[in-house]
């Protein structure tokens, strides 16, 4: 009998051994680099997940950014051959090609270095995830290759703390940001904040100065800013010219012209993305596929 309580009493144990085991979180596989060039980072799995085909456009065909295409490209190109680089912030006007600038620049400077460089790494974190850069900086710093993390839509509301992370993260505290590591973003504000949200820490702060300084600092750890304006008549129907002989599209000069221009009054607008959107439409209304 005395044998017998001990064997249940070990089945039992060895049950609530296999229960515990389960609840242990698994450690996610260590990233495979190699699977792809873009990846998007699962901050909840800390899996970084590979993108086999990348939603972007040739590099040629954003139009009416020349200038800060040509710092973002020289940038960029420099941070891959382990040159000194700048973080870089790209704010200003919606829909004027600000991410899709930062993917297009990524696939120039791996096509020039050709098979024989070394591919430079694009990691897209959410806005939501912000607040985990520095496990994912941890994740990145050990691998051989270059990162450029990139966060589309940067900004921060009111009582929004997470901001303080991303600080951090680009000081890189004692140790420093990662050398294989730079970060781009996105945003509509200069600042990343919202104006009111400025003024009301002046307003209400013992200190007004210190408090404002805390959080338009923020933008200053981006040794790049680069301004986005909303884009002329001449720049938008060359947007549209560029789409057109890309994805031979056929239609007579001046009928597309008008065509154009009344699409962007419709919309209240001029931009790369107004210009695309029509592009869509027209192919569509001309039966043809806008395949690359």
């Amino acid at each position: 009998m005395p044998d017998k309580s001990i064997e249940a009493l070990s089945e039992k144990l060895d049950r609530l051994i296999a229960a515990v085991e389960r609840l242990t979180p698994v450690s996610p596989p260590p990233p495979a680099f190699d699977a792809a060039d873009c990846f998007v980072w699962q901050a909840e799995s800390g899996v970084l997940q590979p993108v086999a085909r990348v939603n972007r456009v040739e590099l040629a065909l954003i139009r009416g950014v020349d200038r800060v295409r040509d710092i973002l490209a020289d940038n960029t190109d420099r941070f891959a051959r382990a040159l000194p680089a700048n973080n870089v912030l790209l704010w200003g006007a919606r829909g004027m090609g600000k991410s899709s600038l930062v993917k297009a620049v990524h696939a120039d400077v791996n096509r020039r270095a050709g098979k024989d460089g070394q591919p430079l790494k694009l990691v897209e974190i959410h806005r939501e995830d912000i607040e985990t850069l520095p496990r994912l900086m941890a994740l990145l710093k050990p691998a051989p290759f270059h990162f450029v993390l990139f966060c589309d839509d940067l900004s921060f509301d009111h009582d929004d703390t997470s901001y303080k992370s991303l600080k951090a993260a680009l000081d890189g505290g004692v140790e420093g940001r990662p050398e294989n590591v730079i970060l781009y973003a996105t945003s509509n504000r200069r600042h990343l904040l919202p104006r009111d949200m400025i003024e009301n820490e002046r307003s209400t702060a013992i200190n007004p100065s210190e408090a404002v300084e805390e959080k338009v600092s923020l933008s200053d750890r981006f040794g790049l800013w680069l301004g986005f304006h909303k884009c002329s008549q001449d720049d938008y129907l060359a947007m549209i010219d560029g789409y057109v002989h890309h994805y031979g599209l056929v239609m007579e000069a001046d009928a597309l012209k008008a065509d154009a221009l009344e699409w962007a009054t419709t919309r209240g607008s001029r931009s790369g993305r107004v210009a695309w959107q029509y592009i869509q439409d027209l192919a569509g209304r001309l039966g043809q596929r806008l395949d690359d």
